[in-house]
């Protein structure tokens, strides 16, 4: 097997290149893709026949739960190639995706807290789930937080990734934290594997929500590690080149 486009990926003047032909198309695919979903489940989904249409804070909920976790995987997987392979991209991923992360992270807390309140008749309760996210998003914050306590770069990229790769125990804790312990939060709403159990008028908008978040994620990550590779190779002259050249196409 040819490993070479794997290194090829750790270059940072190969990754700001090929990035850049990849942002428009996720951009694009982002926009429609959200812009469909948010119409579809507010404007032309049905409502719940017990929840009303309260149910329609899932279509923000869900995708942002789903990928609060996701990205938590990501940071382990950075991590992991980081510390094995001792690719500084990698930490360039890890560093950039975190704050993203826990932005997800509060957005499923709040909505579930909204969602929690007409339906347990409280915003918060020290359900197993939602105890585990908390936990989340304090993984999160410490990542975030020892990326800029520690002033030496390596040091800082080896704490981060250790913590990353740690916490991701996390992530089957909440997966199935519903099912391990007798909780008030309901079963999964939405999966890729399995028949859904709402109608198709109802899960279509919501997998068009779910497919827009992640290339939502996808634009922003590349847009802050497209950011951060220039601050970090500002030395180098292709750098200096691109900083130089976008700056005149500025002006």
């Amino acid at each position: 097997m040819n490993w070479m486009w794997f290194h090829k990926l750790g270059s940072p003047k190969w990754f700001y290149e090929l990035s850049g032909r990849w942002l428009p198309w996720l951009a694009w695919a982002a926009a429609l893709l959200l812009g469909i979903g948010l119409v579809w489940s507010l404007a032309f989904a049905p409502a719940d026949y017990q929840q009303g249409n309260s149910f329609r804070i899932i279509y923000i909920h869900v995708p942002a739960a789903m990928l609060a976790q996701s990205i938590y995987i990501m940071l382990a997987v950075a991590g992991v190639t980081g510390l094995v392979w001792k690719m500084k991209l990698a930490d360039v991923a890890l560093q950039a995706a975190a704050p993203i992360g826990a932005w997800m992270t509060v957005i499923a807390l709040l909505t579930g807290a909204i969602w929690g309140k007409p339906t347990w008749g409280a915003w918060w309760v020290w359900d197993a789930r939602l105890t585990s996210m908390l936990i989340l998003l304090f993984l999160y914050f410490g990542v975030i937080a020892l990326g800029q306590a520690i002033g030496n770069r390596d040091s800082a990229a080896k704490a981060c990734a250790v913590l990353a790769i740690v916490g991701v125990i996390n992530i089957p804790i909440i997966k199935y934290s519903v099912e391990w312990w007798n909780t008030l939060h309901q079963g999964a709403t939405f999966s890729l594997i399995e028949k859904p159990a709402m109608p198709s008028s109802m899960w279509l908008p919501l997998l068009l929500m779910v497919l827009g978040f992640y290339c939502f994620f996808a634009t922003v990550l590349l847009l802050r590690m497209r950011l951060e590779v220039l601050r970090r190779e500002a030395r180098s002259s292709w750098a200096q080149l691109e900083v130089a050249r976008q700056v005149g196409s500025v002006l």
